[in-house]
């Protein structure tokens, strides 16, 4: 069993001991909720919550990675801040000798500074896996398995969230998401591509964006700043190795993500949702659980205790994390997004 070490503990990701048999939560890293957030919204539950699990599970909690004790065992941290916090906080985690590093989507503000890590962390020895659910989805794994028996077929994966369309909500949200959508909300689609699809910088040969669907739009955000990102994007990509592919995201679309498949004359064939009819039973079940938490928490729910099962055996056993997205995808995966975002909005201007 690996222990594990979280700088910010997920909603999912609903309870990380018992979603996670291969691991124990030894050590949960939250400066904001043991600090100045510790009478603001949300830190008495969180007190609550670390009571409970100190009490029950013998979790400690702390301020700094840097006050952690040596491992006695082979050790993960899983690093889910702020995007512009984590290369910091992944430089802190291998300081503290942890073996495997899982850190969430993109992994970094940059390419630059996410081909730092990955150099790091090489020169370490240490492991690093990324939280791309998705890439374990079972609408993936579906669509992909019925696309292969279709000739001509094209696959367009759509991903949606459950923002309210007005200026206030989106502007919230393109403030809060400031590395922008690509980066942030289909990082995850475009992690598909990279795995899946041959996607990369040099092996595209075009992006078309669907200007019909697709809306970009300057907001203010709490602050008073103006931010221009997509509240809702589509487009197609053409590799020069003969591969198509298309992605839509929909800030304001809803609570669920699927994945279409067209003929050789464009009419859809197969689609699958995230989740599906065996999976919304436990949808329902998370929602009268922790009814404040984001809608989206709950479909990924599923998918995410896949994704830390696998690395919490890859830290301890070493058994490979199958279908995990390494920190090399999610550097190309970043590329791509940085290549692609100037492109779609030149296109929708």
């Amino acid at each position: 069993m690996c222990p594990f070490v979280l700088n910010k503990p997920l909603p999912s990701r609903t309870d990380p001991v018992r979603s996670c048999p291969s691991a124990s939560l030894d050590y949960v890293i939250e400066p904001w909720f043991l600090g100045a957030g510790a009478s603001g919204p949300g830190g008495p539950e969180f007190k609550e919550w670390a009571d409970a699990s100190t009490s029950q599970y013998g979790t400690a909690f702390g301020t700094s990675v840097g006050d952690l004790p040596d491992p006695k065992q082979p050790r993960c941290a899983l690093i889910s801040g702020r995007t512009a916090d984590n290369p910091h906080l992944f430089t802190e985690c291998v300081a503290a000798k942890c073996s495997t590093i899982f850190l969430e989507k993109p992994g970094a503000p940059t390419v630059a500074e996410l081909q730092g890590m990955k150099d790091e962390a090489e020169a370490a020895g240490v492991g690093v896996l990324m939280g791309y659910n998705k890439n374990v989805c079972k609408y993936v794994r579906k669509t992909r398995e019925f696309a292969k028996t279709v000739p001509g077929s094209h696959v367009t994966f759509v991903s949606n969230n459950a923002y309210e369309n007005t200026p206030e909500s989106l502007g919230e949200c393109f403030e809060r998401n400031a590395e922008g959508m690509l980066k942030n909300m289909a990082i995850h689609e475009l992690a598909l591509l990279v795995s899946f699809y041959d996607v990369t910088v040099e092996n595209i040969e075009s992006v078309t964006a669907d200007k019909e669907f697709s809306s970009m739009q300057t907001l203010p955000g709490p602050s008073g700043k103006d931010f221009t990102d997509f509240d809702k994007i589509k487009f197609t990509i053409k590799t020069k190795t003969g591969k198509e592919v298309s992605v839509a995201a929909d800030r304001c679309g809803g609570t669920d993500s699927y994945a279409t498949v067209t003929d050789s004359k464009g009419e859809e064939v197969f689609r699958y949702w995230m989740p599906d009819d065996e999976d919304k039973a436990t949808v329902q079940k998370l929602q009268a659980k922790y009814p404040t938490a984001m809608p989206y928490f709950f479909t990924q729910d599923p998918d995410y205790v896949t994704v830390k099962e696998r690395v919490a055996k890859f830290t301890a056993t070493g058994e490979e994390a199958e279908g995990l997205a390494t920190i090399g995808i999610a550097v190309e995966t970043l590329r791509v997004a940085e290549y692609l975002t100037p492109l779609l909005m030149d296109q929708l201007k």
